[in-house]
């Protein structure tokens, strides 16, 4: 039998293809660490890229309110979009000099005297304790050999070798300059981005509709595109402005009641509010420990206070400014929280839960959708009671269960009656169902006496 040439040809193309594909595969196998180190390079250097895509998903909302704005006002729309958008850029620029300047110096100023005067406070807490301990015929024995270590090795850190310091401080400067460095890279990325935005949603589409041989495939896609982007958008910003609301509030009510280290306490609580569920209490131990070193008094007021305002933030701020963006039950917050946290640490803490939001909204569809090809119920409490399902689709329900309860004291078939029957050897009649109406007898005098008075 003779084989075409046109199919010797494609099936030789498909034996050579697979041929590279294995070799290749082999390759990446052999060489796995330098493929890793390869794609760490290349993570690397997209990392302004990356940063700038974050910073003008963030600032998009803001940005398409100012254009809307100019537009209304009769502004031309390419000088309307050049406005909104450098006004975004001033926006951040702004934020990140407040920031600079109220936050750092604070940071600058009682970060080194906290760290130098660490020791110090240790021992006296620990002699604090220590006598507390005497006083009251206890042993404080190892309060003073745990206190003397901590505060030995902690000397040891401060005064390790001057050259290795040094080292750390240059490759610290060397960090800091290249992230710098990225960081202002992102902004113009940031800002070529919210330009250009219209072009890359526009191209994005022309793909999806290129590949897709369906437009209602296209137009499904889409639509959960939109409801992915607004999880996102709706948690990320929500809990950023709540985040910034709770540091401010936590701010000023430490500095009026005269708390040390108020300031620095309170880009704690702030920065460590942006994680859910968790976040409050990373931020309130190390502050509350802090505290105890100092003033155990205030420590108490401490956590008397960040115990109210999580409340305030949970049930007051947090709804109002979040809403139900993810539409997730408390159960599978804390479940992403501890998924995401073991997959990616600390970012998966920080985006944990959207993404799950995005998953759990995508498999409920996902679901709906078979359910409505087969004519059943979409509700879930309809499936509480369900029993089963025929061939036809019938569907049968199983009664609610319902439990029996008898009265305590009144009645013949009380719980009383029957330890008064048991304790006088007499057997309850076993025709008769608990709750069922007294019958109507004359007086007999061989009947029982009444129920006895223990």
């Amino acid at each position: 039998m003779k084989i075409p040439l046109k199919k010797l040809l494609f099936f030789s193309g498909l034996i050579l293809l697979a041929l590279v594909v294995v070799f290749l595969v082999v390759q990446a196998l052999l060489h796995l660490s330098d493929l890793a180190e390869g794609m760490r390079g290349i993570i690397g250097a997209l990392r302004s890229i990356l940063l700038g895509c974050v910073m003008a998903y963030l600032l998009y909302p803001l940005t398409r309110f100012s254009e809307q704005f100019l537009l209304y006002h009769n502004v031309k729309p390419r000088a309307a979009r050049t406005l909104s958008t450098t006004f975004s850029t001033l926006v951040l620029l702004a934020l990140l000099v407040l920031f600079g300047y109220f936050i750092i110096p604070q940071l600058v100023f009682n970060v080194p005297p906290l760290i130098q005067s660490l020791p110090d406070m240790i021992n006296e807490f620990s002699q604090r304790l220590s006598d507390y301990l005497t006083s009251h015929g206890q042993s404080a024995q190892i309060i003073t050999t745990i206190s003397e270590k901590i505060s030995s090795s902690f000397n040891q850190w401060l005064q390790a070798d001057p050259l290795s310091a040094l080292v750390d401080i240059v490759g610290r400067v060397a960090s800091v300059a290249k992230s710098l460095l990225n960081f202002i890279i992102g902004i113009i990325v940031m800002f070529y981005l919210l330009m250009s935005r219209d072009q890359f949603i526009g191209q994005g589409k022309k793909i999806l509709f290129a590949v897709c041989k369906k437009r209602s495939t296209c137009d499904v896609i889409l639509r959960h595109l939109r409801v992915i982007n607004r999880i996102f958008s709706g948690f990320v910003s929500g809990k950023l402005l709540d985040s910034l609301i709770i540091g401010i509030i936590c701010g000023i009510c430490l500095s009026l009641l005269n708390m040390p280290y108020a300031m620095l306490i309170s880009v704690i609580v702030g920065i460590t509010n942006i994680i859910p569920v968790f976040g409050p209490f990373f931020g309130a131990i190390p502050s509350a420990f802090l505290l105890l070193l100092t003033d155990p008094g205030k420590c108490l007021i401490f956590i008397i206070f960040i115990i109210i305002l999580q409340q305030v933030d949970g049930n007051i701020i947090g709804p109002k400014i979040l809403g139900d963006s993810t539409g997730l039950s408390a159960f599978w917050v804390l479940f992403a929280l501890l998924l995401f946290n073991h997959l990616m640490g600390f970012w998966g803490m920080l985006l944990g839960v959207p993404l799950f939001a995005s998953f759990y909204y995508l498999l409920r569809e996902l679901i709906s959708s078979r359910l409505r090809r087969k004519n059943l119920p979409l509700a879930t409490k309809d499936y509480v009671n369900i029993a089963g399902i025929d061939d036809n689709g019938t569907i049968s329900y199983l009664p609610p269960p319902v439990i029996q309860f008898r009265s305590l004291f009144r009645g013949e078939d009380s719980l009383w009656a029957a330890i008064c029957r048991r304790v006088r050897g007499i057997k309850a009649d076993p025709t008769k169902e608990p709750g069922s109406p007294k019958e109507d007898k004359p007086d007999d005098p061989s009947d029982p006496p009444p129920p006895c008075d223990l």
